[in-house]
């Protein structure tokens, strides 16, 4: 399945990311440093995270064929909504 746009997020202070980071590795995804990829269920996300501008790029790279890329984009969203709150 092709890749979606990246969604870029402003105002990621370093705590919110360690946040971030910590609600992801509670899901199963490894978000080890600033930027990387991870695979998880057949979904492959890429993200690299700027301390310096505070903000973060996530892109879904690969899903499954039963997962869109739009579910995929909506939940990274939430979760970083939910988190920013």
């Amino acid at each position: 399945m092709a890749p979606s746009a990246p969604q870029t997020f402003k105002g990621i202070s370093p705590d919110k990311y360690a946040l971030l980071t910590e609600k992801a590795k509670g899901a199963g995804i490894e978000m080890e440093g600033n930027s990387g990829t991870a695979t998880k269920f057949g979904v492959e996300m890429q993200w690299n995270y700027s301390p310096e501008t505070q903000e973060l790029s996530l892109q879904c790279l690969k899903h499954p064929f039963f997962v869109s890329a739009a579910d995929v984009d909506t939940k990274i969203r939430d979760l970083v909504h939910q988190t920013l709150v």
